[in-house]
């Protein structure tokens, strides 16, 4: 792939949305707890990083979310980290090839966050939670299709993707309207095309 797609803008910019894009990342999933939403809302600043600094950052972000969740929320978080890095690879290399710039893209970028999410995370549910995701909506669609003695891994990737649905697309246009809200100024910072340096 094109060098510029997978560099890394060294600078205090970079440096900061990290941990910021991290407290986004983790103040929305204790909101949609404290709600009880049926969302874990939990990638904004994931999906945010990658589309300001690029897929490594915001794989990054997504790791160190998960960490976070770990060492505080639930051990199994760090597992899911491998969704989370999913989610900000796909998220990044989008924004690198321009391909986030009109609302056609971001429909185009949320399909692909939620078969990276489907994809990666169904595996993971199957061997810690006997395939389901632990959201009501999702699980009742999971006992269902068991008690239609559909196969498990079927049952389970229809679980995560009728949480995922809605969940990442709800963060994919929260986020791109924070991002589109940036001033200007701002966005530049973590333009790639201007002097910096990489790391390959």
């Amino acid at each position: 792939m094109n060098k510029s797609i997978w560099s890394l803008k060294l600078n205090t910019a970079a440096l900061v949305l990290i941990p910021a894009a991290v407290a986004i990342n983790y103040i929305g999933k204790l909101f949609a707890g404290m709600l009880k939403l049926p969302l874990w809302l939990d990638a904004i600043g994931t999906v945010l990083s990658a589309l300001l600094a690029g897929p490594i950052v915001g794989a990054i972000c997504g790791a160190i979310n998960n960490i976070i969740y770990g060492l505080t929320m639930d051990p199994v978080s760090f597992v899911y980290a491998l969704s989370s890095i999913g989610i900000g690879l796909a998220v990044g290399i989008f924004a690198r090839l321009d391909k986030a710039k009109s609302i056609k893209g971001v429909i185009g970028m949320s399909v692909v966050v939620i078969l990276v999410s489907v994809v990666i995370s169904t595996p993971i549910n199957m061997i810690y939670w006997g395939g389901t995701t632990g959201n009501i909506w999702g699980d009742a669609l999971y006992a269902w299709c068991v008690a239609q003695n559909m196969p498990a891994w079927i049952a389970s990737a229809l679980d995560e993707l009728v949480v995922d649905i809605p969940d990442k697309f709800a963060t994919v246009f929260i986020s791109y309207a924070i991002f589109k809200g940036l001033p200007q100024k701002l966005v530049l910072m973590y333009n790639n095309d201007t002097e910096t340096q990489y790391i390959d």
